[in-house]
């Protein structure tokens, strides 16, 4: 079992717990890693439903900013990783609950975008600071959550915003307190697994083919503008300046 992440089946839910110290934020291999698990819950027949949660400080801060600062010629990889987990999330065949708390970045949006159902905790914040981090992506996941005009002044400033104001924005099922998040979002997957089986994967398969446009094209498209951006200096001084913990300059 890959170490950023753990998975158990019980009674038809799979749980799959990212736990990467100190923020889950996960590297090239990793976005694979966790891509490919989803992909096999998702072809388990004893599955049922997916719950998505995270241990530690927050839900997962995206990917590794050490890594691409190092090694930048990996974006490729990233870049690949993330489209894998996402597709995996939102193409399923079962339905999938992510369980968030604390902070939810980056890949952390890519992931709660794609997903069925989210629950949070009300300490719960939200925020895709690409553009801080000389990168593109992401814009079509939170626009799942957000409407458009509230998704491009998030992307624009890296602005976050907490779990009880985004509530009104109709995305989340539940605000619960952190203590409660597991079993509140257990809870829904009991729920749903014990439905037909065959009927909620033909109800997840229906669903998805009536969503507005293909959220996995629209990935697609930004991605290609995160290349363009990493062929800037300016991608590159703001990998730098946050591995050395200061302001960018430009």
């Amino acid at each position: 079992m890959n170490q950023a992440f753990t998975t158990q089946l019980n009674q038809g839910i799979a749980e799959l717990v990212i736990a990467k110290p100190p923020v889950n934020a996960l590297d090239s291999q990793e976005w694979h890693a966790l891509a490919r698990q989803i992909e096999v819950l998702g072809a388990n027949p004893d599955v049922r439903v997916i719950v998505i949660r995270a241990e530690g400080r927050g839900f997962c801060a995206g990917v590794d900013i050490k890594e691409l600062d190092k090694y930048p010629e990996r974006i490729v990889e990233v870049n690949a990783g993330n489209y894998a987990t996402f597709k995996a999330v939102h193409r399923n065949p079962v339905p999938v609950i992510v369980a968030v708390h604390g902070f939810v970045l980056g890949g952390g949006i890519g992931i709660t975008g794609a997903a069925d159902i989210v629950v949070a905790s009300d300490c719960a914040t939200f925020a895709l600071p690409e553009v801080d981090r000389g990168a593109m992506g992401g814009g079509a996941h939170l626009q799942r959550l957000f409407p458009v005009q509230k998704v491009r002044y998030l992307f624009f400033t890296g602005d976050s915003i907490g779990a009880p104001e985004a509530l009104q924005y109709g995305f989340i099922e539940r605000i619960v307190s952190k203590d409660q998040l597991r079993e509140t979002a257990l809870g829904i997957a009991a729920k749903i697994a014990e439905k037909s089986p065959g009927m909620i994967r033909i109800a997840k398969e229906a669903l998805n083919g009536i969503e507005d446009g293909n959220l996995e094209d629209k990935y697609r498209w930004e991605q290609g503008f995160t290349m363009q951006a990493y062929s800037s200096p300016d991608s590159a001084e703001t990998r730098r300046a946050f591995v050395e913990k200061r302001d960018a300059k430009f």
